[in-house]
């Protein structure tokens, strides 16, 4: 089984915050749904972008990290043979291929950062990858949100980096992306955006 049923995820997720409470458990939730919605409008399997975007920060269940979530989350979602998660839980932070041009510097030691340096120069990104790293950039604790709230929410937590602007263009190509496979923006699929603008 490469990845949970939703039922499990969503017990993954409790358990997650029981163990490390934040607003990131809030975050994960309007991910799932923004997977769902999206996928659903494109053809994809929405069941499965939902269990996707529910844990792709499972990681963060170990306590309060920078990027050492997306090593955490691959570690833990490898020992219970959820391979589909696992790789999410690395790509979905890493949307210009590069380890190095993460949100903020990895905070795990020197081996666990060459594997993941040495995944992501690696993997060959898919629509779940995709979706997801969308995702992430439209769902806050609070609800949905378009992409601009998202980014500079991320941009006042943790600063400016040199390829930053590098990385906001990439989301709004996988906007433009995920528009055309769904035949409309995305955000007309996310209920309550405009409340959260």
């Amino acid at each position: 089984m490469s990845l949970p049923g939703r039922a499990v995820a969503e017990q993954e997720l409790e358990e997650a915050g029981r163990l490390n409470p934040g607003k990131w458990t809030a975050h994960s939730r309007y991910v799932a749904k923004a997977c769902e919605y999206i996928a659903a409008a494109c053809g994809m399997d929405s069941e499965k972008a939902y269990i996707l975007g529910l844990l792709h920060d499972i990681g963060r269940r170990i306590g309060v990290v920078n990027m050492y979530h997306v090593y955490s989350g691959y570690r833990y979602c490898t020992q219970k043979g959820w391979d589909e998660v696992a790789r999410i839980c690395l790509t979905h932070s890493y949307l210009l291929g590069d380890a190095a041009k993460g949100v903020s510097d990895f905070d795990g030691n020197i081996e666990e950062y060459r594997f993941v340096e040495d995944y992501i120069r690696n993997v060959v990104l898919d629509d779940y990858d995709r979706l997801v790293q969308l995702a992430d950039a439209l769902g806050t604790a609070d609800g949905f949100c378009i992409i601009e709230k998202r980014l500079v929410d991320v941009a006042l937590r943790y600063g400016f980096m040199p390829y930053t602007l590098e990385k906001w263009r990439k989301f709004f190509e996988l906007k433009e992306y995920f528009d055309q496979k769904c035949g409309c923006s995305v955000y007309k699929l996310l209920p309550g955006i405009e409340e959260n603008l």
